[in-house]
């Protein structure tokens, strides 16, 4: 902390960056997923004020957020989430994120294939 300010969130190290970039359709979006055989855990990075906008899943979805500032709607709820603050969207829940600061969050996607690799230009 300088000055009394937080510090801006850094970005995720390159042993998170060196494993496939996801195709991710928002700008001020990255996203790196790792892939097991039935499901997927990726790594993300939100520029401040993209809105995500509400869908559902036909599975559940764990997240964690790493760094920075959200909030989620489950269902119409709104919760602000900050570093540290873990979230689960059950099996068909309405769900979308507005980010309030630069943030990084980890999804866990109870599905083989919700993101598809970044294809080279």
């Amino acid at each position: 902390m300088a000055n009394g300010k937080k510090a801006d969130v850094s970005g995720y190290p390159q042993v998170i960056t060196g494993l496939p970039e996801a195709e991710v359709k928002f700008k001020g979006a990255k996203a790196w997923i790792l892939q097991g055989e039935e499901r997927q855990l990726v790594f993300f990075e939100f520029e401040v004020g993209i809105d995500l906008p509400v869908h559902s899943h036909s599975y559940p979805q764990w997240g964690i957020v790493i760094d920075g500032e959200m909030e989620l709607k489950i269902d119409g709820v709104p919760r602000v989430c900050r570093k540290g603050a873990e979230y689960l969207i059950p099996t068909g829940a309405m769900h979308g994120a507005s980010f309030l600061r630069k943030t990084r969050v980890m999804d866990f996607f109870s599905e083989k294939a919700r993101y598809k690799p970044k294809q080279p230009l």
